[in-house]
């Protein structure tokens, strides 16, 4: 009488209950109620479109605003399956102004640094149990600027003197911010964010000498991390 012996599992069958698995375990881990946090980097790229300084100043007196970078990370709460709270943290971005127009080849005229507190309400797009989830989000930013510094330079198109020196205050403002992104999900635990945004912002910057300065900044904002889910 012939017996029946089970062959072994083939590498496609392997494949499938791990993938199996992956996607059972990842469902409990991306459900309403996860928390999450993540740590990474993010890129502040400004699109400056820049008044001109208040008299007394030469005509088409504006400035440009470089890139920062800085470490980076967030905290994300998932109220529903699809919708979640997202709250980006991190480190001070320190970006640096330059004469532009009239007095481009001044070089730097001032620097600042600045924290743009956000807050996200997120719909992620699929499945609870999905590797790959796109979102999109929606932000409010309240830009706050601190300890910012003038230059010889802009003493010498305002009238300061290394005894007396013009000094710059900056507004802090709020905008809104619009964003897309996507999670991929390592594993149950284990995963990478990365989002793309754009923070609507406008400000002013004002100097001792009494004049002062629209700025429209409208940053690209490029952000990655790496996260852990409770």
């Amino acid at each position: 009488m012939a017996r029946f012996i089970p062959s072994a599992p083939s590498a496609a069958a392997l494949a499938a209950g791990a993938l199996a698995l992956l996607a059972c375990g990842s469902a409990s881990a991306q459900v309403a109620g996860t928390w999450s946090v993540r740590l990474g980097a993010t890129h502040i790229a400004p699109q400056v479109k820049s008044g001109n300084l208040s008299a007394p100043s030469f005509p088409g007196t504006t400035v440009d605003v470089h890139s920062a970078s800085a470490l980076t990370g967030g905290i994300n709460y998932m109220v529903t399956d699809n919708w979640a709270i997202d709250v980006p943290v991190g480190l001070p971005f320190k970006h640096k102004f330059y004469g532009d127009g009239a007095i481009s080849g001044v070089g730097q005229v001032g620097e600042t640094k600045v924290i743009p507190a956000t807050v996200f309400a997120q719909y992620r797009f699929g499945e609870a149990n999905a590797t790959f989830r796109p979102y999109v989000g929606l932000g409010v930013t309240y830009a706050k600027f601190f300890k910012e510094r003038t230059t010889a330079p802009l003493n010498g198109l305002t009238g300061g003197t290394p005894a007396n020196p013009t000094t710059a205050s900056i507004d802090d403002k709020w905008g809104i911010t619009p964003q897309i992104g996507f999670v991929w999900n390592i594993n149950e635990k284990w995963f990478v964010d990365a989002a793309y945004y754009k923070s609507f912002l406008k400000t002013k910057t004002h100097l001792s000498s009494g004049q002062s300065i629209d700025i429209r900044l409208n940053p690209n904002v490029f952000a990655v991390g790496v996260g852990y889910r409770f």
